[in-house]
């Protein structure tokens, strides 16, 4: 048996010791329910270890998150076996299996040129899975949970919806899409009618998600990066205001402004 395996026993065993007669009071009372802003949670600590590591941290931070967020999907396979709908072998069976389904190209006879290519049976294969699921073939853009940031699931929908040809052919038509929803959310806001404002904005954040698509970068990291900009120049600003005796609130816009602009030169020097 392999380490991982082995570990993966021991884990599963843990869980149901905690969940047993003897167990934990805790962990004995949790539910699909109570457990999901946990399994949330670990996730986006995982991933902000992961842009730790991005940026050129280590590795050991973003192992140990990613161990709190396997044992969610433990603790969650072990409700399951408690209700008898399946196990975690069933789990790891079940994406293993629909992993090799989705690569003939590596684990069957088939050939594929590029990505592009791949990109295109990933669709064709998981509206087949779909049929012999639901007996239907669904949309190409399922698949994309509700619950996701809206940045991240606009930019995977246009995404998915690009597969089939609904795209943009040029980066420029997509700039120029931009600049008309600006016009349409000015002409909104001109009217003043909230509504419609909203209706207006909501048309410019996603024709920016599709921008960033185009242009390669993700906008849910896009705008994760300018807001942890924002939070260190406005730390700044109170630490330099703070050791004059100062809070923001006894200085002008005009002083923090100044302090804004040291706290972005500093950053571009460091």
């Amino acid at each position: 048996m392999s380490r991982a395996a082995t570990e993966i026993d021991r884990l599963v065993g843990i869980m149901k010791k905690l969940r047993s007669e003897a167990g934990c009071p805790w962990d004995k009372q949790q539910d699909i329910r109570s457990l999901r802003p946990y399994l949330i949670e670990e996730a986006y600590e995982v991933l902000e270890q992961m842009d730790a590591v991005a940026a050129g941290g280590s590795f050991m931070p973003l192992r140990d998150e990613l161990g709190d967020l396997l044992f969610q999907i433990v603790f969650h396979a072990q409700l399951a076996s408690e209700a008898g709908e399946f196990e975690l072998a069933d789990i790891i069976q079940a994406i293993a299996d629909k992993i090799e389904f989705r690569h003939p190209h590596v684990f069957g006879d088939q050939k594929a040129a590029d990505a592009t290519e791949v990109a295109g049976r990933w669709v064709r294969l998981k509206a087949e899975e779909r049929r012999r699921k639901t007996g239907r073939p669904g949309s190409v853009i399922d698949g994309v949970p509700k619950e996701a940031p809206a940045l991240m699931r606009a930019e995977r929908l246009t995404e998915k919806a690009s597969r089939v040809g609904f795209d943009w052919k040029r980066l420029e038509e997509v700039r120029a899409k931009l600049d008309e929803e600006l016009a349409e959310l000015d002409e909104a806001i001109a009217g003043g009618e909230s509504r419609r404002v909203e209706e207006e904005l909501g048309d410019v954040l996603f024709a920016l998600a599709n921008l960033g698509r185009f242009v390669e970068v993700h906008p849910e990291d896009a705008l994760r990066g300018t807001i942890d900009r924002f939070i260190a120049r406005f730390h700044f600003i109170e630490e330099r205001l703070r050791e004059r005796g100062l809070e923001p609130a006894d200085v002008t816009l005009e002083e923090m402004d100044g302090l804004w602009d040291e706290a972005k030169t500093r950053a571009k020097q460091a």
